[in-house]
This record gives structure tokens, C-alpha cells and sequence, in this order.
């Protein structure tokens, strides 16, 4: 019940944060999210219904090698995804225009005039 909770949750989590407009954020959706899949094929190999591989006499009780491959393989994927697109959220931070920067208001916090952001681009 509570490997379900927490893939739940995870998954919740994970849906509201890749929804958001900050890229941090979507990242960390991200990440959220390939727990919560990792989790969950966990769960489906049914772990606890078998015991430890190579410690029960009967083959039929050990624990199955497939999901746990799966996941091993899918933390290796989800760590390069995260690295690419943590590296296109530092290259592409100049291009981001979700979420307002101090250099594009002035004191008052409204945009600057267009004569005055015409002369700083010269």
C-alpha cells in the first residue's frame, strides 16, 4: 500500500512541477516523474511476493531479473535526459521568456521605455 502511496504521490508531484514555467522546475518534474516510473515497474515485477534471487531453493520463489534490469537501464536514460536538458536550460537561459528578469524592469518594476532599451542596445 504504501509503495502505490508513494508512487502516487511521486507521480503527482512530478505532473505539477513539469506543468510549470521555470525550466528548473520542469526538471525537476522530470526527475520526479522516472522515480515514480522506476517504481512503479518495480512493482509490477512483484518483488514482494519473491524472495531474494539465488538464496531459495525453489527457482519458481527468486526474484525476477527482468524489472530490475529495466529500472537499472531507465536510471542511466533518465540521468542523460536530465543532464541534456539541464545544459539547454544554462545555454538557452538568455532565450527564456517565462519567467521575468530584474535587467527587463526598471525600479518601479514595469518594463523600461522603448527609447531607453533602444540606447543600451547600441
Amino acid at each position: 500500500m504504501s509503495l502505490a502511496l508513494s508512487i502516487g504521490v511521486l507521480a503527482a508531484i512530478g505532473v505539477y512541477l513539469v506543468l510549470q514555467r521555470g525550466m528548473i522546475r520542469i526538471i525537476l518534474g522530470f526527475v520526479l516523474l522516472t522515480h515514480a516510473i522506476n517504481l512503479l515497474i518495480i512493482a509490477a515485477g512483484g518483488v514482494g511476493r519473491r524472495e531474494a534471487p539465488f538464496f531459495g531453493e525453489d527457482p519458481a520463489s527468486a526474484a525476477d531479473a527482468l524489472p530490475q534490469a529495466f529500472v537499472l537501464t531507465a536510471i542511466v536514460i533518465a540521468f542523460a535526459i536530465t543532464v541534456v536538458m539541464a545544459t539547454f536550460a544554462v545555454v538557452g537561459r538568455g532565450d527564456d521568456d517565462t519567467e521575468p528578469r530584474a535587467a527587463h524592469t526598471d525600479a518601479a518594476g514595469q518594463p523600461p521605455s522603448r527609447d531607453a532599451s533602444e540606447g543600451a542596445d547600441r
